[in-house]
Formats: structure tokens, C-alpha cells, sequence
């Protein structure tokens, strides 16, 4: 049994929670690097290490030190566009957080990685959005059984899930 440790990410895990989160939007999403979606993805630090508000927690594989998972917290409610305006206009910002980038290395699933993270996100009793894309595995589970109100994107239609609160 591995043993995980969960922390907010330093300077130091920057390239290695980088690759985790390009290998899934390569690899499971196929979608690769879009840089007007994906800007935190290129430069990490200025989204979730400069902001005092934002977080980036990485799972790290207490063997070899590696990132294994990935989980955000990004203080700002959905923009329209591209989100769509009923989820903009529910979820405003300011008092809505959006759960981002819960992304976890295929050889490490299954081990509760995704959960851990996001269950250690910090919070003031706000709503968090999640935006599930219909090729993540796992991801439909998670969120529907985490805290997190969350649309499906994809091949499904968008609608409005239910409203719950971060405790």
C-alpha cells in the first residue's frame, strides 16, 4: 500500500503537477493544451501560488516524492462566456469557488486520490462549481458524491445540478 501525502503545492512541485494535469488533458481528455482554457495550467504559479485566495493542492507518492494527483481551488465563480450564463449567473463570484484541475496519474487511481484533496480544499461555507467532461474517468463519480455542484459537459446537455455548500 502506498502512502500519499496531501499539501498545498510549493514552487518546487510546480513541473511535476504541470505534467499531471497536460498528460490528462493530452491523454484522457484528448483535447491537448488550449491556452484560453488552460492558462493555469500554463503558468501554475501566477494562478495558484500568487493569489492568496486560490489553491493548488498536490498528492504526493511518499516512495519517490513524485505528484500524483492534483486538485484546485480557484476563488473565482464561472465566466460567461464560455460557461454558460445560467451557471455564471447562479454561481457568481465572490461567493462561489470553482473545484479545478482534480486530476490524478492513471497508475495511482483508485486509491481515494481525488477525494483526499478536495475533501482538505479550504472554505468558507461557499458554493463550489465543478465542470465534468464526459471523458475523465471517474470524474462523474466524484462528483456526484463529493460537495461539489457540478455540469456535464460534452455530449450531454448542460442543466443546472444541485446547489450545495462547502462545510
Amino acid at each position: 500500500m502506498r502512502d500519499y501525502s496531501i499539501r498545498a503545492a510549493t514552487a518546487a512541485d510546480l513541473d511535476d503537477a504541470r505534467a499531471v494535469m497536460l498528460d490528462t488533458v493530452y491523454r484522457d481528455f484528448g483535447t491537448g493544451c488550449v491556452p484560453d482554457r488552460h492558462a493555469d495550467i500554463i503558468d501554475p504559479e501566477a494562478f495558484y501560488l500568487t493569489p492568496p485566495r486560490h489553491t493548488l493542492l498536490v498528492a504526493v507518492d511518499e516512495r519517490d516524492g513524485t505528484v500524483a494527483a492534483t486538485a484546485a481551488l480557484d476563488a473565482r465563480g464561472p465566466a460567461h462566456p464560455p460557461n454558460p450564463r445560467w451557471l455564471a449567473d447562479r454561481y457568481p463570484s465572490g461567493e462561489t469557488a470553482q473545484l479545478r484541475r482534480v486530476y490524478v496519474r492513471p497508475e495511482h487511481r483508485r486509491r481515494g486520490l481525488a477525494r483526499r484533496p478536495v475533501a482538505g480544499l479550504p472554505g468558507e461555507r461557499q458554493p463550489v462549481v465543478q465542470r465534468v467532461g464526459p471523458s475523465g474517468p471517474g470524474c462523474q463519480a466524484l462528483a456526484s458524491s463529493t460537495f461539489a455542484a457540478s455540469y456535464r459537459t460534452g455530449s450531454m446537455p448542460l442543466r443546472p445540478a444541485r446547489k450545495r455548500t462547502m462545510t
